[in-house]
């Protein structure tokens, strides 16, 4: 319990005088009154001084004992935490050139490449001279507006860039929040896909997924449920034989024959995608190699049974490749882009692959599909509460 008052520091005598939670006012025999918090920090005692009473109010030095031991306890170095929050923040184009700097190394040449160059061309002009703990849903709107329906791809892309700045920022203590990813939303626009396949917001797809798993079980709805947690084309989908199907690995091994690419994908199956497969199992009449998920007579099932669950919600199946897409890119900027592109079977150049290692970069995929799998499901703990707007789903 705090044991100092605002009169208790003005009439203190020579001393140390305890306020409780480490923090004390000490008080030199001329009578100079400065503050000082004692914390453990890696198993030692650190005794850090926060300035002087003329600089902090008690309250305030409260407050700088709580961030400082909050510092501690998490494993960080207190003091170099108060000395960079001494220091005013750098501009935008200072803490983007600092990130890239300390991330570039785990990203391939190209994206890295890419990651700097982007930014010095859209973003480094408009508010590259900004303090970073300045920077607000109207700043990043003027940088996406001009872009953001007339190049909706790259729009994405630099908004998810901006976004991993702004992370890179907090954690260093350059300002006290990441992205504002939910209050920009609102302001932006919906995008129109190139061509007819327009995509669902991902903030929508986890109610979806929650009606199509309530009404009647189909293999169409099944289907429609394991396109969307594999990210993958509903030719592949509907095209899938249980012999490509490893359970115990958790992954689907597509032959070249089945893809666009005509090259060979193994794809990595969330417990979501594995939880469909044993649905669709348990109808499973032949012992012999068959279609995952037949139609009538076990034939293939036909483009058009997936495309009228989907109709009623006013997006294409094929949409939800980019649904995942931008979720990818705006939930999950920590993983790299040529990783989201693989997960959606995308010609990725083998050398950027080599740059993450072969082994790496499969798990990497299936830690995005895994946090995929979670968040269209509903239990990733991040899906935004929305009304159903979608009609019947059939």
């Amino acid at each position: 319990m705090a044991k100092l008052t605002a009169l208790k520091v003005k009439n203190a005598k020579p001393g140390r005088h305890g306020d409780g939670a480490g923090l004390y006012l000490l008080v030199s025999k001329a009578g100079a009154k400065s503050w000082m918090i004692r914390v453990q920090a890696n198993g030692r005692r650190r005794d850090i001084g926060l300035g002087s009473v003329s600089d902090l109010t008690l309250e305030e030095a409260r407050e700088k004992g709580r961030e400082l031991r909050k510092v501690a306890r998490t494993g960080g170095d207190p003091i170099a935490a108060r000395d960079k929050r001494e220091q005013a923040p750098p501009s935008f184009k200072e803490a983007a050139e600092a990130c890239h700097e300390a991330l570039a190394p785990g990203w391939s040449d190209r994206h890295a490449s890419a990651f700097l160059s982007t930014l010095k061309l859209h973003v480094f002009p408009k508010i590259g001279n900004l303090r970073v703990d300045s920077i607000d849903e109207k700043d990043i709107l003027a940088v996406l507006s001009p872009l953001w329906t007339a190049k909706p791809a790259a729009a994405r892309k630099l908004r998810q860039r901006i976004g991993v700045v702004l992370d890179y920022a907090k954690g260093h203590g350059w300002r006290s929040t990441g992205a504002p990813r939910d209050g920009l939303r609102p302001l932006l626009s919906r995008q129109v896909e190139a061509g007819n396949f327009a995509s669902m917001p991902y903030e929508e797809l986890p109610p979806f997924v929650v009606k199509l798993n309530a009404g009647n079980e189909t293999v169409g709805r099944l289907a429609l449920l394991f396109t969307i947690y594999t990210a993958a084309r509903s030719g592949e989908v509907r095209s899938a034989m249980w012999s490509h199907i490893d359970l115990e690995a958790a992954e689907w091994h597509r032959p070249g024959a089945l893809m666009k690419n005509g090259k060979a994908h193994t794809v990595t199956l969330s417990p979501e995608a594995v939880a469909v497969l044993e649905r669709v199992r348990a109808r499973r009449t032949s012992q012999k190699d068959c279609l995952v998920f037949p139609g009538a007579a076990g034939r293939q099932l036909s483009d058009m049974t997936l495309g009228k669950i989907a109709r009623p919600t006013g997006y294409t199946v094929h949409g939800f490749r980019s649904t995942f897409r931008t979720w990818a890119a705006e939930r999950m900027p920590s993983i790299p882009d040529a990783v989201a592109e693989a997960a959606l079977s995308h010609t990725i150049p083998d050398q950027v692959i080599r740059a993450y290692q072969r082994a790496k970069f499969l798990e990497m995929r299936r830690t995005l599909l895994d946090a995929w799998g979670r968040y269209a499901g509903g239990t990733s703990g991040e899906v935004v509460q929305i009304p159903l707007r979608l009609g019947s789903v059939t």
